[in-house]
């Protein structure tokens, strides 16, 4: 597939959070009502979260068509994403794809220190939903 390809645009982010002691409830609560959200309104073509209790870490899969649909969800789930950060912190936060200059700034201010952003650029792939 070239970088011409529809789906070339695509972005997906990876974030590893760390989920603070005592909120375990508390974070899954936040999330699911997140979830519920971004299935209801968000412009993502997914989004998939996963819980390791053992190690209490979070990871969130989300699929982008392009850098617009970032910027729109951000708009759009603010309270939500600072609702579920109330209860963990970023340990690693991974995009695949190359988001624009705006994008890129936006993760980098809003993930601060914590955990900055990496890049990895698109080499190849295809995306199939459905039937």
């Amino acid at each position: 597939m070239t970088a011409t390809a529809p789906d070339a645009a695509l972005l997906v982010f990876r974030n590893t959070m760390h989920i603070t002691d005592g909120h375990l409830d508390a974070f899954r609560e936040a999330l699911a009502d997140a979830v519920d959200f971004a299935h209801r309104h968000g412009p993502q073509l997914m989004v998939e979260t996963f819980v390791d209790e053992d190690r209490m870490l979070a990871h969130s899969l989300q699929i982008y068509r392009d850098s617009d649909a970032v910027r729109l969800h951000w708009k759009l789930a603010d309270p939500y994403i600072r609702a579920v950060m109330e209860h963990c912190r970023v340990d690693r936060f991974e995009v695949f794809g190359e988001p624009d200059a705006d994008v890129r700034e936006g993760l980098r201010s809003g993930l601060g220190d914590q955990a900055p952003p990496t890049y990895s650029r698109r080499v190849a792939g295809f995306l199939r939903f459905g039937g």
